[in-house]
């Protein structure tokens, strides 16, 4: 006697823990809020507008506020941009060739992120008062310096790098590099007719703002 054969069924996703659901509610309300705050600033942003693809009433549950949803938000940006930077490999190569990587990578990842450039600026407007009352947020922004202290640290060992260069000047140098093709590329496109976001115009200009930096560092008295 032929017996129809069982049906499988497909097997159930494993349940997401409480953290886990926490996290990816958290998320995706920093999301619609990070579009809110990039478009209208901090003081155009409106609750309401964000709940609107959310829900007020889970927005409260996990934000005090306004404020601390936007805080929230800056927090997540510098967060993102650190981690990636702390998965370039700079232990390879020579100390030249470790810069080279993180610039080029700076230059592409801030143009692949305008909202980290557009938050920053709107929290520069705000003398930086609501960075000021995230805790330990400087502390993790420093970890580029301290990566690029041990870039030069080797350069310097390699004979490749003049002497004293300052860590964060540099990370300063290469930040506003970076920083400017996202923040003038409309006033700038329409002056001179250059098209700044291309990925053929991000390559180019990932690579000239490194060899614009390594010229600086590697300059011999």
């Amino acid at each position: 006697m032929n017996h129809p054969e069982k049906l499988s069924h497909p097997e159930k996703p494993p349940r997401r823990s409480h953290a886990e659901a926490r996290e990816q509610a958290i998320n995706q309300i920093i999301d619609i809020a990070t579009q809110e705050f990039v478009e209208k600033g901090l003081a155009g942003a409106r609750i309401d507008e964000i709940a609107g693809r959310a829900t007020k009433r889970k927005i409260y549950y996990y934000f005090e506020g306004k404020d601390d949803l936007y805080r929230a938000v800056l927090e997540r940006a510098y967060r993102r941009v650190r981690e990636s930077e702390s998965q370039i490999d700079v232990e390879q190569g020579s100390a030249v060739e470790a810069l080279r990587h993180l610039i080029e990578h700076d230059v592409r990842y801030h143009s692949q992120h305008p909202e980290l450039v557009r938050l920053v600026m709107n929290e520069n407007i705000h003398r930086a008062e609501h960075l000021k009352q995230i805790p330990n947020l400087p502390e993790g922004n420093r970890k580029v310096v301290e990566i690029l202290g041990r870039i030069i640290a080797r350069g310097e060992d390699e004979g490749s790098f003049r002497k004293g260069i300052d860590p964060i000047k540099l990370h300063m140098n290469m930040t506003a590099l970076s920083f400017y093709n996202v923040s003038n590329q409309f006033t700038f496109a329409h002056n001179f007719g250059l098209d700044m976001t291309s990925p053929e115009a991000v390559a180019q200009r990932a690579i000239e703002v490194a060899d614009i930096i390594i010229a600086w560092v590697t300059q011999q008295d």
